[in-house]
């Protein structure tokens, strides 16, 4: 009983050690592969001695290829096909000639800088293809990347997994059996990489007619029969041909995910969760399994390979892979910067450092050492540091302009209009004709249809847009019009107009859609202001001194009724008003000011123009600031104001 009991102690520590790391990752939002390494190696036998990997034998094994499978069909079923479009010709050059690149370029980093022989340089080099979804995908998750670059680096991520998987267990198989004939290597990469897409395409077609047809099923079940299919056809694969289950794998979830099944959204939810509790583990036990006595004794010349492969391999691999891609130099320099290694690296150096001992080959602990080396340093480096570069690069897709309206209304038609004399793309979508009429004649983009079409959304551009508007005449229409945009594209910036307390309604993810404008704003009564020019477009910017006092002054405009605000412009970027927006010093704010008197001069005048411009209001400029003694009369009265100041959503 005792190595029984030894294993699961193994097992339960080692799942809490996981998840207590994706908690703390989570928390401080880094990726949560910093923690996970951190942890395995501090309750490893080099540290703490708590964790002892070798008591599972050739069932760590097991688990790897299971779980690396399931990790691989998660990111295949994830991946957002209508993004790959824009960016398929850099994807594959960099599944395809980028591999060649970072096969030569890092075997000779490894022979001419650390110092290995050419064969075992060429190994590790064939373990660092892959860059892995494991880390690709929590890492852009939390950093917000552009849609193209997020795209181009999730699925080399996904697709080079299982090509660099074959090309390692190929160039294994040369330093194993001394066969160097570059024909045959190139035969049995093809031959695996077509059994694997053959068993994918097809597995994945059946579990989606499957899913489509088994109606008595339940959610739950149906979820199992998809896991139970995945690993079957990565075993099936693996029969027919060693090394082509991961592509199958792959393939299998891009198709289910095209099949376009009911329950796909709560399929990847458990999937997810699945593959979360999957890298946590493998990650843990890996990294536990580390001697890092191998790591310290590789030296300099090992430190120096690895900064190659990410400072001159990488950004030579991505510049020749992209060269005549539609990416900026922004969007290419930060796909050369983030690059970290991940699970299936690690697993499979792990795998071939016991084959290579076996057979009496030395360097198999050397190169298990150097390639976790290699991960520690990239996701340390560019991990850690992805998201500083971004948003000094001006990728993150929070910087995305343009916006998409539904509801084509006097207002909507304003707010499209200020969008477009800023130059941003915007598009309108409504169902009613003469409304759509009017804002053609107002000379905005406008698209007859209901936004609930994936198909319109799409050519509207909400991809690459940065902000979802839903503001209908119908508060519960525009929260379930805001909730698909959120799920299916999501945008940086989603709002829509809806009631001050839809809780008992609201959707499950309505933490990502943001209340537009100002609680409980009136759409009909606003519309008609501007229909009868009863409005004055104007504009304000925040100052910091008095900044309290004009918020508090133009919370009582709003409160009033008197005040509308509509955008919000904050480092150059203009946005839609929030009601749950800070509002800080330096923010320039569009309003609309009610005011019936231009409607009287307009009759008196007998013009017809009603176009509305950008001025300054004596109504709203002048904001009565007191002198300092009196402000500690008034803080009380500011302080118990906080609460019902205007404040605009935490930031782009």
């Amino acid at each position: 009983m005792e190595i029984p009991f030894n294993i699961t102690l193994l097992m339960v520590m080692t799942v809490t050690c996981g998840i207590s790391a994706q908690v703390l990752a989570a928390y401080l939002k880094v990726p949560a592969i910093v923690f996970l390494l951190l942890f395995g190696i501090l309750a490893g036998p080099d540290c703490l001695g708590l964790l002892h990997p070798n008591l599972l034998g050739s069932g760590l094994e097991v688990m790897v290829s299971l779980s690396v499978a399931l990790i691989l069909f998660e990111g295949g079923l994830n991946l957002e096909l209508r993004d790959l479009g824009k960016v398929s010709g850099s994807i594959r050059n960099l599944v395809t000639f980028g591999t060649l690149i970072t096969l030569i370029g890092g075997g000779m980093a490894a022979h001419w800088l650390g110092e290995f022989p050419w064969p075992i340089a060429f190994l590790y080099a064939s373990l660092v293809v892959v860059t892995g979804p494991t880390v690709i995908g929590p890492l852009l998750k939390q950093v917000s990347v552009d849609k193209q670059v997020a795209a181009l680096l999730e699925a080399e991520g996904v697709l080079i997994d299982p090509v660099g998987a074959i090309l390692a267990v190929l160039v294994l198989n040369i330093i194993l059996n001394g066969n160097a004939d570059l024909l045959v290597l190139f035969r049995d990469l093809i031959v695996r990489l077509l059994v694997g897409a053959v068993v994918g395409v097809a597995g994945g077609w059946l579990l989606g007619f499957i899913l489509k047809r088994s109606q008595f099923l339940s959610e739950d079940l149906k979820n199992l029969v998809v896991l139970a299919g995945l690993w079957g056809l990565f075993g099936l694969s693996e029969e027919l041909r060693s090394e082509s289950g991961l592509m199958a794998t792959v393939l299998s979830g891009i198709v289910l995910r095209s099949a376009a099944v009911p329950e796909e959204r709560l399929l990847r939810r458990f999937k997810g969760q699945l593959t979360v509790l999957a890298i946590s583990v493998l990650f843990v036990l890996l990294a536990a399994d580390l001697s890092l006595a191998s790591v310290v004794a590789l030296g300099w010349g090992s430190l120096f390979t690895v900064l190659a492969l990410m400072w001159v391999v990488r950004p030579i691999n991505v510049w020749l892979c992209t060269w005549n891609s539609g990416l900026n130099w922004r969007q290419k320099l930060f796909a050369c910067w983030v690059a970290p290694r991940g699970i299936v690296s690690a697993s499979i150096a792990s795998l071939f450092a016991i084959l290579l001992t076996q057979r009496g080959i030395n360097g198999g602990d050397s190169i298990k050492a150097l390639v976790f080396l290699t991960i520690i340093m990239t996701v340390f480096v560019q991990g850690l540091t992805a998201g500083w570069i971004a948003q000094l690069l001006g990728v993150t897709s929070k910087s995305a302009t343009g916006a998409a309206i539904v509801g084509s209304n006097p207002l909507s038609r304003l707010i499209a209009r200020l969008f477009q004399e800023r130059g941003e793309s915007v598009a309108i979508i409504d169902t009613n004709p003469e409304a759509c009429a009017q804002a053609e004649r107002e000379g905005l983009r406008v698209f007859l249809s209901s936004a609930l079409d994936h198909s319109v959304l799409e050519e509207a551009g909400l991809d690459s847009m940065g902000t979802f508007l839903a503001m209908t005449n119908n508060g519960e229409v525009n929260l379930v019009l805001a909730q698909r945009a959120a799920e299916e594209f999501s945008p940086p910036r989603v709002l829509a107009l809806f009631p001050k307390d839809p809780q008992a309604n609201a959707p499950a993810n309505n933490s990502k859609i943001n209340q537009a404008f100002v609680s409980d704003l009136s759409l009909k009564d606003w519309n008609e202001y501007l229909t009868d020019s009863e409005v004055k477009l104007g504009e304000t910017e925040l100052n910091s001194e008095g900044l309290q006092f004009q918020l508090a002054h133009l919370q009582a405009l709003v409160q009033a009724g008197e005040l509308a605000p509509l955008l919000l412009e904050r480092q150059g970027y203009l946005q839609v008003v929030s009601a749950t927006e800070i509002w800080q010093a330096g923010d320039r704010i569009i309003y609309l000011l009610y005011d019936p008197t231009p409607k009287l001069l307009k009759r008196l005048s007998g013009s017809s123009n009603s176009r509305l411009t950008l001025e300054k209001h004596q109504v709203v400029e002048e904001v009565p600031i007191p002198a300092p003694v009196l402000e500690n009369v008034l803080e009380e009265v500011i302080i118990e104001k906080e609460a019902e100041v205007l404040q605009p959503p935490v930031s782009r």
